[in-house]
């Protein structure tokens, strides 16, 4: 069975190999950040387009006919499966796709991966701006979710790879502020679009082949990672790869052969398999975050709020039109989040940010909990009063804000660098695939839910929020300027974690 080798550190803290951020790594890391657009644009583009009057006359009616009925409940609005399946099927088809790209990307590079995921996904945007009929619709989401699966599988793991160390946390934090830009793009589209009537919700859906096509071109234009390079047999173009990278001048040496060396003990255990190598006791901590970091990250809620923020705006009775500009208003609100999160990652840590957004977000979905309770569906009004609701709107701004402060960007940076190369796509897979497995989930029963718990669901979510922060606060210990190649090292100080890694470095 596989061991885990620990790798020495420099006077009991991890090695700082130097460098600093040239141009050519900022440009490589912004050409893989922005994988993270087309997420986020089909995000915030399947919640405003399926609250649209337009989109549903043309292809759910009896949503439509159902809103119109004086006796609907407030919060059974666009209670609809098929409409659900939507935006559901984009997230199911993600999945599958980041369990294949695991082995693809050891052996075609996390390069060729986003190009193949760009691809993919300007397909489906073009399928789904000419749909006629739900199951085009359905095609066309499940190709979007073929190049999500690729991109998100490979970008978050590249831009930790290419970064300098004691900047790794904000580089890797780009992709989640680009996923949120991408957001507010398809926010602003759907604001712009909504005002052409019978064929505007087509313009939206195409317009998602805007950022594909950048990924597209930008993947043609970068260098894989050296230690994509390095697991594939090259070390040459690795060394080249990290020069260009660390700038002309820098001296290189000391991380090309520690990237050698965690590669070289990966391989001597190649034929165990990523996959089987995940259940030896030594890599136990890694299996449970894998697990728990991705599940958390879609219990708090946002992820539904994020794509539903407009049905939900209309829900508690704004108009189509201002339900779309509330989430513009959280897009925004959110990418100053993730701003604030990329400057104090590498400076405060991961494990502050965990809690004080924990802290908050379960404070502010109380609220929201609290306020839907008491005027919400009460004497069968199907809205509520115009301050109130405001007041929802307010209380959501806060709840993202502390979102994308803690857990939406670091829900990236986290899982990309604590997994040691041997496992680290097959980390990243079943971490992605386990985040969009509950996100398809969620997006198919979150109206049902909203439906049958009313208020209650935002008390579920909050519960969630509490047992997570109480998890980080146990489990998860600190990374912040630790490189890649000795991040076994920070296990082998917790306090719980330690027993499993020295246990297994002993055998």
């Amino acid at each position: 069975m596989a061991g885990e080798v620990l790798v020495p550190v420099e006077g009991g803290r991890a090695r700082d190999y130097g460098g600093g951020v040239t141009f050519s790594v900022a440009v490589t890391s912004l050409m893989a950040a922005s994988c993270g657009l087309i997420f986020g644009y089909d995000v915030g583009v399947s919640g405003g387009v399926t609250q649209m009057d337009s989109f549903l006359n043309k292809f759910f009616p009896e949503v439509l006919r159902g809103m119109k009925s004086a006796k609907r409940d407030a919060y059974c609005k666009y209670d609809n499966q098929l409409l659900t399946a939507f935006t559901s099927s984009m997230y199911i088809a993600a999945m599958l796709a980041s369990l294949v790209a695991s082995s693809v990307t050891r052996r075609v590079g996390r390069k060729a991966v986003m190009l193949i995921g760009g691809i993919m996904f300007l397909a489906g945007s073009v399928i789904n701006a000419g749909a006629v009929n739900v199951a085009m619709l359905i095609v066309g989401r499940i190709l979007l979710g073929f190049g999500v699966g690729f991109t998100a599988q490979a970008a978050p793991l590249y831009l930790a790879e290419i970064s300098p160390t004691r900047w790794r946390g904000g580089f890797t934090t780009a992709y989640h502020f680009f996923l949120v830009a991408g957001t507010l793009a398809a926010n602003v589209a759907n604001y712009v679009t909504n005002r052409i009537p019978d064929w505007g919700w087509r313009v939206s859906l195409g317009l998602a082949a805007v950022p594909s096509a950048v990924i597209v071109m930008g993947a043609l234009l970068v260098s894989d990672t050296p230690s994509s390079l390095v697991l594939r047999g090259e070390p040459y173009a690795a060394r080249a790869s990290l020069q260009r990278v660390r700038g002309a001048g820098a001296d290189v040496e000391a991380e090309l052969k520690d990237i050698i060396c965690a590669v070289e003990a990966a391989r001597r255990d190649e034929e165990e398999g990523a996959f089987r190598r995940l259940r030896a006791e030594g890599y136990r901590h890694y299996l449970v975050m894998m697990v728990a970091i991705p599940a958390f990250f879609d219990l708090t809620g946002m992820v539904v709020i994020s794509v539903f923020s407009p049905v939900l705006f209309r829900t508690v009775g704004f108009d189509s039109q201002r339900a779309i500009f509330g989430a513009v208003i959280i897009s925004l609100v959110s990418l100053c989040g993730v701003a604030l999160s990329t400057l104090a990652v590498d400076r405060c840590g991961r494990r502050f940010l965990f809690l004080a957004g924990g802290t908050a977000m379960l404070l502010f979905q109380v609220a929201v909990s609290w306020v839907l309770a008491d005027h919400l569906g009460k004497h069968q009004a199907v809205t509520m009063p115009k301050n109130y609701a405001m007041g929802v709107v307010v209380l959501v701004c806060l709840y993202t804000f502390s979102f994308s402060m803690s857990w939406g960007p670091l829900k990236w940076v986290v899982p990309s660098e604590i997994y040691p190369v041997e496992i680290r796509s097959a980390g990243q897979a079943i971490t992605l695939s386990v985040a969009l497995t509950l996100s398809f989930t969620q997006t198919q029963v979150f109206i049902s839910m909203l439906c049958a718990m009313k208020y209650a669901i935002f008390l579920f979510y909050s519960g969630w929020v509490l047992a997570m922060t109480l998890f980080v606060a146990a489990f998860l210990p600190e990374t912040k300027g630790v490189p890649l190649e000795t991040m076994r090292s920070v296990w082998a100080r917790h306090w719980f974690w330690r027993k499993f890694v020295v246990l297994d470095a002993a055998r």
